[in-house]
């Protein structure tokens, strides 16, 4: 009972833009990638993004509704969308979301690696190789395949963003996978920052904390989903709406000084390194 009233409450919280936000057009007439943008953080990203004056192209690997409800929802910022259904573990596939995207539009600005899986394990050997090779395969492979193709047309002035998370500085003893594939995360994202600094590309992450994203409901038992983001400082779980203003900042011109960097939206949990 008590799951059933979270999903419904969490439904109604987790709106995926605040009404009161404003756009300013930070991102006026940019093209962005944004994989898993069919829900969660990715739909928060993306109505942020075109409330922002940027075209969106959402990755996406199973839910149809979803990605055609968010399409909906970025259309009615006066933006367009395109809708890529695929598995991001094939490179063949990433590279040709970033040909059509350039194809289409002519440019592309923004790569936003968000797409993830996560599985919970609560002792080592649970983990099969099948289970941490497609952790991986999406968690990081895939942020290679789609940069090295994004590098390849990309704007100068373009920067991608990869979704990191908590996990990788703190680890989880639950999702062991999970933590160690997030913290290749935060070591490609400023390996290639390091890389990319005399082209103009900036490369920069994200690092969530807990916050109500479907991947949360699907994967987390019933008695973690209760205690779900009570430890944190404010208490409380974070909405995809709080997440997705970093994303435009590290997008913008306003973050033209920034490379390398994580910032850090989960509730007020202190993270060294």
């Amino acid at each position: 009972m008590l799951f059933k009233k979270m999903k419904k409450s969490s439904m109604v919280e987790s709106e995926s833009i605040r009404p009161s936000y404003k756009g300013s057009d930070k991102l006026l007439d940019k093209v962005a990638i944004i994989t898993g943008g069919d829900s969660g953080i990715g739909r928060a990203i993306a109505l942020h993004f075109a409330r922002e004056g940027s075209d969106v192209v959402i990755v996406f690997l199973r839910s149809v509704k979803d990605a055609r409800e968010t399409k909906k929802m970025v259309e009615k910022e006066k933006r367009l969308c395109l809708l890529f259904q695929g598995d991001i573990r094939f490179e063949q596939f990433c590279k040709r979301v970033v040909q059509e995207t350039h194809k289409h539009f002519g440019k592309l600005s923004i790569l936003v690696n968000n797409a993830g899986v996560m599985n919970q394990n609560h002792k080592l050997s649970d983990i099969t190789p099948g289970e941490l090779l497609r952790t991986f395969q999406v968690n990081i492979f895939s942020f290679y395949y789609f940069s090295n193709a994004a590098l390849e047309v990309m704007d100068k002035n373009g920067c991608i963003i990869n979704t990191t998370s908590i996990t990788a500085y703190r680890g989880s003893e639950h999702l062991i996978d999970y933590a160690a594939s997030k913290g290749a995360v935060v070591s490609f994202t400023r390996s290639l920052a390091k890389n990319l600094a005399k082209t103009g590309i900036r490369v920069n992450a994200v690092s969530p904390g807990p916050i109500w994203t479907p991947l949360i409901a699907k994967t987390f038992h019933k008695k973690a989903l209760e205690k779900f983001g009570k430890n944190t400082t404010m208490g409380r779980a974070g909405h995809p709406y709080e997440v997705a203003p970093a994303y435009v900042y590290l997008a913008s011109m306003d973050a033209s000084y920034i490379t390398g960097q994580v910032i850090h939206v989960n509730g007020g949990e202190i993270v060294g390194a």
